[in-house]
């Protein structure tokens, strides 16, 4: 369970809340930066933003100013280039800042770029070190599951990595919930550093989340680092019935490589939107970050920005509450039938009682 700390009121007005990550002591804001856009190299990350490094410290120096302490990166953002980045416009504040990254995803062709074997994530926690100039990395996640490699080598070499002093806290990210699962039997079984953070997908147009992970989030203390919480740019306002992609979209060029929304379940839920926007005035993308904020598990939701407006617009999320009618309106436009064996608990009264949703 997210178990909260009372937010700050900073000098952008902005009122930051601080979150637990999970069953640890470490500290997150409810909204973290997420650097994808830094770099640019490659088709992928150009179209979702080129921010040199002059931009990004414009972008952190708000963020600071409002209290958003945690960036996350990955090394295949960019070819490196988003560590290479944030590294340089977090310089000389490195003690203000909580810098997540992950390693996993292939990052070139060769037998040692992939992968969670010991050799693969010495050399990726040093490489993403160099690259970012830091001696530590406050949160650092497997990118996927490597199936060919023993669970209780990766937990091994992982805790090598922590007792170094490499590493603060660890993290998965796109587990499933039995990967998951084994990994925090194996960190028990072998007395090792446990997962505290899952960084999974999770939106008002996809909440697969909801049906394994978040029970096992809450049971065993894992805290959810939300990625793409606006369904890979379609809650962002721009998007209505009957209406053509807007010309400037990323979606025209990034679609296929993000998860796949349903038309007609995004059209019933941007309707909705449009309605609670017209009734508490904020914009329908404040609304659906409003709306993750207060889901169970949810330590932070990672929010990125191409310019200083967007960050602006982001930041409108905290500090005000959807009222209860609003989150069931919400919750019903966005309702899917869950997938076997998970549809019982929401039909049958018996499996109900054994076993009550997560939300």
């Amino acid at each position: 369970m997210v178990r909260s700390v009372n937010g700050t009121i900073n000098p952008l007005g902005v009122i930051m809340e601080y979150r637990r990550l999970g069953a640890s002591g470490l500290l997150v804001p409810a909204l973290s930066f997420g650097a994808g856009t830094f770099g640019g190299r490659g088709e992928l990350f150009e179209a979702w933003g080129r921010t040199d490094a002059a931009q990004a410290r414009r972008l952190i120096d708000i963020s600071l100013e409002a209290g958003v302490t945690m960036f996350d990166t990955a090394d295949v953002y960019s070819d490196g280039a988003s560590e290479e980045v944030l590294g340089a416009a977090i310089r000389g504040r490195r003690d203000q800042v909580l810098i997540s990254t992950k390693a996993s995803l292939p990052t070139g062709p060769g037998p040692f770029d992939a992968g969670s074997g010991r050799a693969r994530l010495i050399r990726a926690v040093d490489a993403s070190l160099r690259r970012l100039d830091i001696d530590h990395i406050d949160l650092f996640q497997l990118h996927a599951f490597d199936a060919g490699t023993p669970v209780d080598e990766v937990l091994a070499a992982l805790d090598d990595l922590v007792r170094a002093g490499k590493i603060r806290y660890l993290g998965a990210s796109n587990f499933a919930g039995w990967q998951l699962m084994k990994s925090l039997a194996s960190a028990d079984r072998n007395g090792l550093t446990r997962y505290v953070a899952h960084q999974v997908y999770y939106s008002l147009v996809g909440r697969d989340y909801e049906w394994e992970l978040m029970p096992l989030a809450r049971d065993q203390g894992v805290g959810a680092v939300v990625w793409s919480p606006l369904g890979w740019g379609r809650l962002t306002g721009k998007i209505r019935r009957g209406q053509p992609l807007p010309a400037g979209s990323r979606l025209h060029r990034t679609a296929q490589a993000g998860p796949p929304v349903d038309d007609e379940l995004l059209y019933n839920v941007v309707d909705v939107l449009d309605e609670i926007a017209a009734e508490t005035g904020k914009t329908v993308p404040q609304i659906a970050l409003n709306w993750l904020l207060q889901r169970p598990t949810v330590a932070t939701v990672i929010v990125g920005a191409r310019d200083e407006n967007q960050l602006r617009q982001n930041l409108g999320a905290l500090g005000w509450q959807l009222d209860p009618t609003q989150i069931a309106r919400l919750d019903k436009a966005s309702a899917t039938t869950p997938p076997y064996p998970y549809y019982p608990y929401y039909r049958l009264p018996d499996f109900a009682r054994l076993n009550p949703p997560a939300v």
